[in-house]
């Protein structure tokens, strides 16, 4: 694509033909489609080292425990690989009693009559067959006019009811897509499907499934929501014995947003694959349209609860990675390394914590920023969600340190923000909240020099008296204070001892873990005579002794 270069002298855009009063704008989803997964058959036509039969097996196990109760298993005329999969299936009952299988068949007799043997046995299927129709395929591909493909797709599907008649002990249903539906004249996709109607004849009972696939994206979302709702209401009476399913690929990037459009215009089922794999740039994502429809308020009904085990599957069976900024499934969509937004992503779940164990029945709406969804929903933790690196701020560093027991007042963390900032900055990596911690631990706990606190004790009369033996350097002294409590004494002691001026401005202690053995740690934040503030931190399995070796740490760091 260059500059300069007039797109029109080689592209026009795209004209549906229809013109209609839209009404699908204002319409809500309410409930889930009848969900399809083909990723046992786009999918894996898509694959540059197709998926074997172990592999196929496993994906497909995966699915049915996902809830789907539609999958389609592959293309039995295509290969022996294929037809091998759809018999192993069927001949080794590998099939759920609440699942139908679903295969799919060009409109060839040849090939229909293949792939009703490979379906002998089964309990339910679908027949999926399909035909082209656009004008480009009829000119290009196939040379025919719109009477001959219309009667291609008639007497294909005569020939399914005929060997379907074989299928005597299973419950067969069929399905027909007017293959390129968004690139064909609506008003001959309606015609082909209407003829297609009348051969198969339908009932209300056992209705049959249009497909109509956004085969190759030709315009804008919407675009296709006008092509299914004008299709949907000029079936007419044909309606009522239809399932009306929406296949939409990604070649525009609105893959999803299409297949949501077309619910709102008609569309009863979704056909699609997981984290979108599919020939060219892919199919609808279902994992991104059961958790578009989940942060709703509306029950996809599957199950996608572990998220990353369905990775580890996916990318087994498939050899395809999942994006790192895939909607809802990518390693760092949970993930803040911005400082302002780690900020309000760690207030917003300190808020919605607080008020979900408050509630009497637990239903707290979830409402935080920049999550439009819980990460518990699919399996990930909290921990993983805010991540430190050079573009991180203090927010993010505290909600790490929390998340291994640290929990700093606002003003230390200011003044520990700044000098963490500065190692990432060094590190030029992501750090976590381990680092994060032998950070603070080697700035407040671990200094030494130049006071070392050997031995400290107190007690209290009517003024609490301190002892205590502390290390400068090379010399040891042993001094005592007095005071209205052991820091007061020791910050006495220590102005006897010419260390003057030392004023305590803030301190706070919190217990580092559970039990009876848990240590203490504590925060004091000191102002010497010169003016200049130092926080310091101490730990001890006595809150005393934890608040006295903070005093020291704030000196050793002054």
């Amino acid at each position: 694509m260059k500059t300069g270069m007039d797109p029109a002298n080689k592209y026009k855009r795209f004209d549906p033909g229809i013109r209609l009063v839209r009404n699908w704008p204002t319409n809500v989803t309410k409930v889930p489609p009848i969900w399809c997964s083909v990723d046992l058959r786009d999918g894996n036509q898509a694959l540059a080292v197709p998926m074997t039969i172990e592999q196929k097996l496993e994906f497909f196990n995966t699915l049915v425990k996902c809830g789907f109760k539609e999958i389609e298993v592959g293309f039995p005329s295509a290969s022996e690989t294929e037809f091998g999969f759809v018999r192993k299936l069927i001949d080794e009952n590998l099939i759920p009693d609440d699942v139908t299988i679903q295969v799919l068949v060009q409109a060839r007799e040849d090939l229909i009559k293949q792939t009703v043997e490979s379906l002998v046995g089964a309990k339910k299927v679908i027949i999926h067959m399909y035909n082209s129709t656009s004008p480009a395929q009829r000119r290009i591909v196939f040379g025919l006019e719109k009477a001959e493909v219309l009667q291609m797709a008639v007497q294909g599907t005569m020939w399914v009811k005929k060997y379907a008649e074989q299928l005597v002990e299973t419950d067969v249903r069929f399905e027909y897509s007017p293959e390129s539906f968004s690139a064909t004249e609506t008003q001959f996709a309606l015609e082909v499907c209407k003829a297609v109607m009348d051969v198969w004849e339908p009932t209300i009972e056992k209705k049959i499934i249009l497909n109509l696939p956004d085969t190759v994206q030709m315009a804008t979302p919407n675009v296709y929501a006008d092509q299914i709702e004008w299709f949907r209401w000029y079936l007419g009476e044909y309606r009522k014995y239809t399932i009306i399913s929406l296949h939409a690929h990604n070649d525009r990037g609105t893959g999803v947003a299409a297949t949501e459009l077309g619910m709102l215009a008609g569309g009863d089922r979704v056909e699609g694959t997981l984290f979108g794999n599919g020939e060219r740039t892919g199919n609808a994502d279902i994992v991104t349209l059961a958790f578009n429809l989940f942060t709703q308020g509306i029950n996809p009904e599957l199950d996608f609860s572990n998220i990353d085990a369905l990775r580890e599957v996916y990318g087994r069976c498939t050899g395809m990675e999942v994006p790192a900024r895939q909607p809802y499934s990518g390693d760092l969509v949970d993930t803040a390394f911005s400082g302002s937004h780690q900020d309000a992503i760690r207030k917003g779940l300190r808020a919605y914590a607080f008020n979900f164990n408050g509630a009497p029945s637990c239903s707290v709406l979830w409402d935080v920023p920049y999550l439009p969804i819980d990460p518990a929903d699919k399996g990930r933790e909290y921990r993983e969600v805010i991540r430190v690196n050079g573009q991180s701020g203090k927010g993010g560093i505290a909600y790490l340190l929390e998340s291994v027991g640290i929990k700093l007042p606002k003003d230390m963390l200011k003044e520990f923000g700044t000098i963490a900032g500065k190692n990432i900055d060094a590190l030029g990596h992501e750090v976590k909240a381990e680092d994060l911690k032998a950070m603070f631990w080697k700035e407040y706990i671990d200094k030494n020099q130049p006071f070392k606190l050997l031995f400290f004790s107190s007690m209290s009369t009517k003024l609490c008296v301190c002892s205590y033996t502390l290390m400068y350097e090379d010399s040891t002294f042993n001094p005592q204070g007095e005071g209205n409590g052991p820091i007061d004494a020791f910050i006495n002691s220590l102005s006897k001892e010419g260390i003057a001026g030392v004023k305590v401005f803030d301190q706070s202690e919190h217990a580092l873990g559970e039990g009876q053995d848990a240590k203490a740690i504590a925060y004091i934040k000191l102002q010497f005579h010169d003016g200049e503030i130092r926080w310091g931190a101490g730990v001890d399995t006595s809150i005393e002794l934890a608040s006295i070796r903070a005093i020291v740490s704030a000196l050793n760091r002054k």
